[in-house]
């Protein structure tokens, strides 16, 4: 029997950065899953939820700590990585307070991401016991 494959909410305003990251995520197995906007993000996670999410912090309307603020709401345990441009983003330690998985710093190779999500998914694996 075939597992299904970890599916990953990608969350960013920004579609020369979302667009490059689904589709490389998708080649290494995964499901992937694109919303634009933190409201988007709570209806996805909310109705469908994803393994693991990767959340910018800077998005217009609702921004990436409104948007893990009210996911956790509803959901305390889902793996939350956030991604920033910025390494002083001291807005990375507020949402620390909300049980962050890792900070992916766009930029940076996808292979880093990758390794972010991997080691949280293996930090969260109660969620993939059933």
């Amino acid at each position: 029997m075939e597992s299904k494959p970890i599916s990953v909410l990608l969350v960013d305003d920004e579609s020369d950065f979302t667009q490059p990251m689904a589709f490389w995520l998708n080649s290494k197995g995964y499901s992937v899953n694109v919303a634009y906007d933190g409201e988007s993000a709570v209806k996805q996670a909310k109705e469908n939820p994803p393994d693991i999410i990767f959340l910018d912090l800077n998005m217009p309307v609702m921004d990436g700590l409104e948007t893990i603020k009210e996911i956790r709401k509803f959901n305390k345990d889902l793996p939350v990585i956030i991604i920033s441009a910025y390494v002083q983003d001291q807005r990375i330690r507020q949402a620390n307070d909300y049980g962050i998985s890792g900070v992916f710093y766009k930029g940076k190779n996808f292979t880093e991401g990758l390794l972010l999500l991997e080691t949280a998914l293996k930090t969260h694996k109660q969620l993939k016991k059933e």
